[in-house]
């Protein structure tokens, strides 16, 4: 017999239920950790600013990979296929732009 998913209560502090608004997301990794930071690129603003770091062990990395993809997948199907325009599609690591080193390195930047 199949289990039933337990059911998840979150509690949300309403300093963080606001949210904050992103439109880049640099992604980079070391052999156990994975850190996305969130970052806006606004008119008037030097540059991208980052409003959230967010740490992951590589495990739930691959589960939040695997929960967004079942999540786009069920949003195209209600609402359309999500065009991602003329932009190029991959990524870069953080740690190989200049002034960066890896992760906890020494020409790590926060």
């Amino acid at each position: 017999m199949a289990e039933e998913p337990k059911q998840l209560s979150l509690n949300i502090r309403p300093e963080i239920s606001g949210g904050s608004y992103s439109n880049l997301a640099v992604i980079s990794h070391s052999k156990t950790e994975f850190v996305i930071d969130f970052a806006s690129m606004l008119p008037g603003l030097n540059g991208p600013q980052v409003n959230n770091r967010i740490i992951m062990h590589p495990e739930h990395a691959k589960r939040l990979l695997m929960a967004l993809e079942d999540n786009v997948s069920k949003y195209e199907n209600q609402f359309g296929v999500i065009s991602t325009g003329a932009q190029q599609k991959g990524t870069f690591n953080l740690g190989d732009l200049p002034g960066f080193g890896p992760i906890g390195g020494n020409g790590a930047k926060s």
